[in-house]
């Protein structure tokens, strides 16, 4: 029973595998000859650009030629190796390993399966390889292990990485020759070999004329300097955010250094108010500080009365 299942298998494998193939050699040409519409199209368009002296558009541009002229160049290599193992398809079925000289043409058809959306015909391949030679394989292809055995050209056409700026340069040069266009590339040449600074985390560079940020309003609001005769001015806890206004020491300890001196020498400070105009502001602050300890007595004497009735009850 096994025998007959082996060659039930091997005939329904040959016979899938030789129609996924077709059908993907018939779509990748004619997906190479729309392609090729297209790119003389773009190539038209860049020449224009050029021409008009739109160089910014057309270095945008030429990154989309030259990524469809990979494709293209990807899908003639795939579709000779879907030609070569389509007639190898004898040989596939009658071997249980995959044969050293089709190792190459079956895992870059593997590896660009997942790659060229365009072809759905080549992840039907795939999986009809998945099952023929086991998912191991199938990882060492898609992967790209050393033994995978894929083609180079077809990894590097199939890359997502940008083109570097030479190769704009030359597909641009090869436009402006294949037009006729007196294009002088020279700005163009200094824009790719230009090192453009990452902005993503914003700009590092500080400029030597620039001022350093400010501080916050309350380091910039200077304590009184002490008088030559040893009184201390002391800051309230409010600060206002005028740079120029100070507030005074309260009354009490005015006094008390008036009552042991008869003259307060006040330091030599522009920025510093006279006593006099700011008297009325520490008074009420004081008589503020006087009512708040009222209200807070009275409310610690309201707290025992309700505590010792509760008691009570």
């Amino acid at each position: 029973m096994s025998l007959l299942n082996q060659l039930f298998n091997r005939g329904v494998f040959g016979t899938k595998c030789k129609t996924c193939l077709n059908l993907a050699i018939s779509r990748i040409k004619l997906l190479q000859n729309k392609r090729d519409m297209q790119l003389k199209h773009m190539r038209k368009e860049i020449a224009q650009f050029l021409q008009a002296g739109q160089e910014a558009i057309a270095r945008i541009r030429v990154e989309h030629v030259i990524r469809e002229q990979n494709i293209w160049a990807a899908y003639e290599i795939l579709e000779l190796f879907c030609e070569f193992v389509l007639a190898r398809v004898p040989i596939i079925e009658s071997q249980k390993d995959c044969p050293p000289e089709l190792r190459e043409a079956i895992s870059s058809i593997i590896f660009s399966a997942p790659r060229c959306s365009e072809v759905p015909d080549l992840l039907q391949i795939k999986n009809l390889f998945t099952a023929k030679y086991g998912k191991e394989f199938i990882a060492s292809a898609s992967e790209l292990r050393p033994d995978s055995g894929v083609n180079r050209t077809i990894i590097e056409k199939l890359s997502v990485s940008a083109p570097s700026g030479e190769a704009r340069l030359k597909v641009l040069k090869e436009i402006a020759q294949e037009y006729n266009l007196n294009w002088d590339s020279s700005s163009t040449e200094a824009e790719f070999s230009r090192k453009h600074e990452d902005l993503l985390g914003g700009s590092k560079h500080i400029s030597g004329g620039a001022a350093l940020p400010s501080r916050a309003p309350a380091n910039q609001v200077s304590f009184s300097s002490p008088p030559s005769n040893g009184a201390h001015y002391i800051q309230p806890p409010e600060i206002k955010p005028e740079p120029q206004q100070h507030i005074p020491a309260p009354r009490s300890l005015i006094q008390t250094h008036v009552s042991s001196t008869d003259e307060i020498q006040p330091s030599i400070n522009n920025d510093a108010v006279p006593v006099r105009e700011t008297r009325p502001q520490s008074s009420e602050i004081l008589e503020k500080a006087r009512a708040a300890i009222a209200s807070a007595e009275r409310a610690s004497a309201a707290a025992r009365s309700a505590a010792e009735l509760v008691k009570s009850l």
